[in-house]
């Protein structure tokens, strides 16, 4: 059971940090520092950033609820 949450934890962590930099900058932090809030959005929020917003929620869940599974099964592998 822990080598399935292990591997389920690797891989959404990987795809998390892909959405994350997948993201578009918001500005006010170190990106408008170096240059990055150069471009203004005008329009919004389009269908594909809301998509992706709902995607990194979603694999932000499966990535906290498989770090709970493993210090659940840590803390009760020797009961």
């Amino acid at each position: 059971m822990i080598p399935l949450f292990t591997v389920l934890l690797v891989l959404s962590s990987a795809i998390m940090i892909l959405l994350v930099l997948l993201h578009k900058g918001r500005g006010g932090g170190l990106s408008d520092m170096f240059g990055g809030g150069v471009s203004s959005s005008l329009g919004g929020s389009s269908v594909a950033e809301r998509n992706l917003d709902r995607f990194t929620i979603g694999i932000g869940i499966i990535w906290f609820a498989c770090v709970i599974a493993l210090g659940l099964l840590k803390a009760y592998q020797g009961a």
